[in-house]
């Protein structure tokens, strides 16, 4: 079986949010016709606490985009976004979610960041996602969403690294693109297997 994975597709990732993806909003009519010709859609919410760790706020003296050094590796510092309840951390008004049957919330541990749909930023702490997909029998993920530098990238990674077939619709994804960073996550993910599809081919009639 097969499923469309949205990775993150709140109001703060797109223009006007606090961590906007450019022209992020223009994806979501190409993904609401894409969950219409898939049984199984899953969705992932990036879901803060105040204070969270990975926020430059959180950090005396830090600006957003810089790094620090955490217990679990480098972390890049954010504008706080996506906070739990707030309008921000809300799917965009445009995305249609009435088809998806699951929504995987994450980074909701104030310590720890998550970009990743399967594993926190600690590559240990489990989402749960990868037990659903093989208790439902699904072995191929089709990736859309935001932002294909991070959290589409990462958790296009952690499928492959979960054996799972993974296609990343390159017109159903959007990068916020630091230094090269679109670039870059493009290579990362097709050096590691992931494959590359586009809205046309999956609505083939």
């Amino acid at each position: 079986m097969k499923a469309l994975l949205i990775v993150d597709v709140q109001n703060d990732f797109c223009p006007g949010g606090a961590l906007e993806v450019p022209a992020g909003d223009e994806i979501i009519p190409t993904i609401n016709a894409l969950s219409q010709s898939f049984d199984v859609v899953l969705q992932t919410q990036d879901w803060h606490p105040a204070a969270h760790s990975s926020f430059a706020s959180s950090h005396e003296g830090r600006e957003p985009f810089e790094t620090i050094a955490m217990p679990y590796g480098e972390q890049v510092l954010w504008p706080d976004h996506c906070v739990q309840g707030s309008t921000g951390a809300a799917f965009h008004p445009e995305l249609e979610t009435n088809r998806s049957q699951l929504i995987i919330r994450k980074g909701f541990r104030r310590d720890i960041d998550s970009y990743s749909a399967f594993y926190e930023n600690d590559n240990a702490t489990s989402t749960g996602l990868a037990g659903y997909l093989r208790e439902r029998n699904i072995s191929t993920l089709y990736v859309s969403g935001l932002a294909t530098d991070f959290c589409v990238k990462w958790s296009v990674l952690d499928g492959l690294q979960e054996d799972f077939n993974v296609f990343v619709v390159e017109d159903a994804v959007k990068g916020i693109d630091l230094d090269g960073s679109v670039e870059q996550a493009w290579q990362e993910m097709l050096d590691a297997g992931a494959q590359k599809t586009s809205s046309d081919i999956l609505l083939q009639p």
